[in-house]
């Protein structure tokens, strides 16, 4: 980029808030108190995102009188769930191409299930009054290279032999009437798989939800230690102890209270902006009259869409993986990749140049080696976990939760009895082998991104061992 484009860009960040604009937001709630003391109930589940909500809310659902009682280190929701782009999809495998590439027998019914899961969560959304903004507008894969454009229009062939509905192939200018970029070749349009919606809104009506419901939560409560005491389980918090017969783990990227879990996942850094709100004349120069979530189909991809208030998040590009899976606060703000974004950010849009950015954020993501969540249990089926969402957890932690409760219920169901929830993906080796392979994975997906896609011989081994590492 040109100096002058470059100082153009890094003017637009300088102002910049370094939060998520989500959670940036006067209808966010009061905290709870922390617990002090000693509780009791029949389920505990730990985590105040998605994970933990979805499945204390679905184990009032399931049994109104059973007792519930969930705990979050921080605040509900500000985490992962308060930061990510609010895209809610339907897919419970990381995108269908995943999905088919690791369970073909499977992939049918999982496609069914991912659909019954967002049609339940737009269903809640409306049944417990949540405002968060939620618009089924579907989703867009764009192609920026001639390469993406001919992978896009296979794969379109490819789902129309599979039978699948709803998906349209977009040429340059079908596109381009839609949203309007130089950058964009065509596109792949996903009508209804896709909802976009405000994820912080969701997670505090969540809460709402289930306080309504009777569950008891606690906030600034950390689970430090998860321990066997007569028939269940007990959990100790700073200053007190959860007492429970069973025990529902949605914890994601922070370390599993069941120590073995801990290998399977893995922390990326993804980073977003958020612009200034366009004025009438900036959003026609853009067209985007239907609202979808876009995404490029590079490796090192980015998404972006539009809020309620129409600021266009633009995010993604950089999934960076810090040394020993450490997890900061002061990972959260990256200038060089904030001032990357933006620079890409005009090369897509250059009819917007002279919009600034209001917010810049990250936050870290649980990634595991087959890009979508597992499951299991501990301690003799009284402890059930998910984990290894990997970015597409908006929807599919509904999914997961319901997965949690089965096993937590010993009951064999249509979830259980999946080859996805009854496998484990690989896990990650021990350092320095884990941040050399993540390295050496990364700058091979940039090499083929500027190289017609081709794959080198290490992605082509990754891919033939079922391995990956993506945000």
């Amino acid at each position: 980029m040109a100096p002058a484009a470059m100082r153009t860009a890094a003017q637009s960040i300088a102002g910049a808030k370094p939060v998520s604009y989500w959670l940036d937001d006067p209808a966010r709630p009061d905290a709870l108190p922390a617990l002090t003391g000693d509780d009791h109930t029949d389920l505990l589940v730990i985590g105040g995102g998605y994970s933990g909500l979805w499945t204390a809310l679905i184990a009032k659902e399931r049994d109104p009188d059973r007792d519930v009682v969930l705990i979050e280190g921080h605040e509900v929701g500000w985490a992962a769930s308060g930061r990510n782009g609010g895209f809610c999809a339907a897919s419970l495998t990381h995108g269908l191409a995943n999905g088919v590439e690791r369970w073909p027998d499977e992939i049918a019914k999982l496609e069914e299930l991912g659909e019954r899961n967002l049609d339940a969560i737009e269903a809640a959304v409306a049944r417990y009054g949540i405002d968060c903004e939620f618009e089924r507008t579907g989703e867009i894969d764009v192609a920026t290279e001639p390469h993406q454009l001919e992978e896009l229009r296979e794969w379109h062939e490819e789902l129309v032999k599979l039978g699948i509905t709803g998906v349209d192939f977009l040429d340059r200018d079908a596109l381009r009437a839609e949203v309007d970029s130089p950058t964009f070749l065509g596109g792949l349009w996903d009508r209804n798989g896709v909802a976009m919606l405000h994820p912080a809104k969701l997670a505090w009506g969540l809460k709402r939800a289930c306080l309504e419901l009777g569950v008891r939560i606690y906030e600034h409560t950390r689970g430090l230690d998860l321990v066997r005491s007569g028939p269940g389980m007990a959990v100790r918090t700073p200053y007190g102890r959860v007492f429970a017969r069973r025990v529902a783990l949605g914890t994601n990227i922070f370390p599993s209270l069941v120590k073995r879990v801990r290998p399977y996942t893995v922390p990326v850094y993804d980073y977003a902006l958020m612009t200034e709100p366009l004025t009438p004349q900036q959003l026609e120069s853009i067209g985007w009259k239907g609202r979808q979530g876009l995404g490029d189909s590079a490796n090192q991809f980015h998404y972006f869409r539009l809020s309620a208030d129409n600021r266009i998040l633009w995010g993604g590009y950089d999934a960076i993986y810090p040394y020993g899976g450490r997890l900061s606060a002061d990972l959260d703000q990256r200038p060089e990749t904030f001032l990357k974004l933006a620079e890409q950010f005009f090369d897509c849009f250059p009819q917007l140049s002279g919009l600034n950015f209001s917010y810049a954020w990250g936050g870290a993501i649980d990634t595991c080696s087959r890009f979508t969540a597992f499951f299991g249990t501990a301690h003799q089926g009284r402890v059930a976990y998910a984990a290894g969402y990997t970015g597409l957890g908006v929807g599919s932690t509904r999914f997961g939760a319901d997965v949690m409760l089965d096993l937590l219920a010993g009951e064999e169901t249509e979830r259980t009895r999946l080859e996805m929830v009854r496998s484990k993906p690989m896990p990650f080796p021990p350092e320095p082998f884990a941040w050399a392979g993540i390295e050496i994975t990364k700058r091979s997906l940039a090499r083929a991104d500027s190289n017609g896609g081709h794959r080198n011989l290490w992605l082509k081994a990754m891919d033939k061992l079922g391995l990956g590492f993506d945000s």
